[in-house]
């Protein structure tokens, strides 16, 4: 039976191992996870396609660098092996570092930029349009991501209306970028208004698959409108330029996608007033329109029209009747002026007439044989009456009286001529 050790002597006799045979060493690869520390000492990690390690750059040494240690750099970092015994773990003491050129991953996302931009993946007139109102939206990404609380947050503050559909996935590690691709041929299937693709930040490594051109592939061939909100501000991910919508982060995308209901609300309000207003002045529009054409119906009604008939028939009655009656009195005049004139006139032959008929009377009396001899006649009186001549018989005694001359007589005898 073998001896058994401790755990720390296990690690003290690996630490012993390590650090006796790895004196010196160089290792090319991928800078990630960069931390300057407070304190001065520079921790990170060198990778490549397959493996990492960890590497430290105590502040001694790290002063002596002339440049700054970035995310995705290539470098080549020289120095020796060294275990942290209490945890077990180890990683390389750099004693230097030199840059070797581009990183492998910022190169392979440079390399698959060009190539789908070459292909018009990033193309705008091909961006679709999302929906003012969606009502069912499909998320891409982690049931257990921090990502997720923060997107159903917004959900529920800005639009509670919509339905959302979360499609559960592997948002990093070897398997991601097919189970993204996957998840998201999915959500194009369930007939959803948009699709959100979300995951929250991390280094370049964590969100590598949303780098990768199966994701980039699903995103341009779904035809529901899509959405990347992958990282923060400062990531830009393949998945951001093929996707219709790039969100800087998934609580912003969904306040990007989403109205607000109090805008809405207020909108609201504003169309009531507007529809208010508008109806208002349509209907003082078309009460005046109905006014115009009532008075206009009625000007050419046919009441109307026989109304104004009759007005003028009245006002010609009137005019006739004035007239006429001013006639009338003309003529009257004209007839009292003709009869008077006319008994003017009648008076005038009248007296004329007159005045010669007793000319002519007198002219006739005074050329009358009998008017002639009255001169020499008398009247006859008997016992004091005056009487005819034919009346005395003989021996009647009577009286002649002239106008100067009385004669007493006596009929001596009569005779009758």
């Amino acid at each position: 039976m073998q001896n058994c050790v401790s755990v720390s002597e296990l690690n003290n006799q690996i630490k012993s191992l390590l650090e006796t045979t790895f004196l010196s060493v160089s290792v090319e690869g991928e800078v990630s996870r960069v931390t300057y520390h407070s304190s001065g000492h520079l921790y990170f990690t060198i990778k490549d396609a397959k493996s990492s390690i960890s590497c430290v750059m105590f502040k001694g040494n790290n002063q002596k660098l002339k440049f700054k240690v970035e995310e995705g750099l290539n470098i080549v970092a020289h120095g020796n092996v060294s275990v942290y015994s209490p945890r077990g773990t180890y990683q390389i003491n750099c004693l230097s570092l030199e840059p070797s050129g581009s990183g492998a991953l910022a190169f392979a996302y440079e390399q698959l930029k060009r190539k789908l931009e070459g292909k018009g993946y990033f193309d705008k007139s091909i961006k679709k349009d999302l929906p003012i109102f969606p009502k069912t939206i499909a998320v891409v990404t982690s049931k257990t991501g921090a990502a997720l609380q923060d997107m159903l947050r917004v959900a529920k503050k800005r639009w509670p209306l919509v339905k959302i559909i979360l499609i559960d996935t592997i948002v990093q590690g070897t398997h991601a970028a097919e189970d993204i691709a996957e998840n998201i041929k999915r959500a194009d299937d369930f007939g959803v208004d948009v699709i959100v693709l979300g995951r929250g930040g991390g280094s370049v490594e964590d969100l590598w698959a949303f780098n990768e051109e199966i994701v980039a592939q699903a995103l341009y061939d779904a035809k529901t409108p899509t959405v990347s909100a992958v990282g923060h501000e400062i990531d830009f991910l393949i998945s951001d330029f093929v996707a219709d919508l790039r969100a800087p982060t998934p609580s912003a995308a969904f306040e990007m996608i989403l109205p607000d209901k109090n805008e809405m609300f207020m909108y609201m309000d504003s169309l009531q007033e507007s529809f208010n207003n508008t109806f208002k002045r349509i209907v003082v529009s078309r009460d005046e329109e109905l006014k115009n054409i009532f008075f206009s119906y009625k000007q050419n009604s046919l009441q109307s029209k026989i109304l104004l008939y009759e007005k003028e028939i009245n006002t010609f009655i009137e005019r006739f009747h004035n007239t006429f009656s001013f006639l009338l009195h003309k003529k009257d005049d004209i007839i009292i002026s003709l009869f008077k004139n006319l008994s003017y006139k009648e008076s005038q032959i009248i007296s004329n007439k007159e005045q010669r008929l007793n000319f002519t009377l007198k002219s006739l009396e005074m050329n009358d044989p009998k008017n002639k001899i009255k001169s020499t006649y008398a009247q006859v009186v008997k016992n004091h009456h005056p009487i005819n001549l034919q009346e005395i018989k003989p021996e009647d005694i009577f009286e002649l009286i002239s106008l100067k001359t009385v004669i007493k007589a006596k009929a001596i005898s009569t005779k009758n001529l």
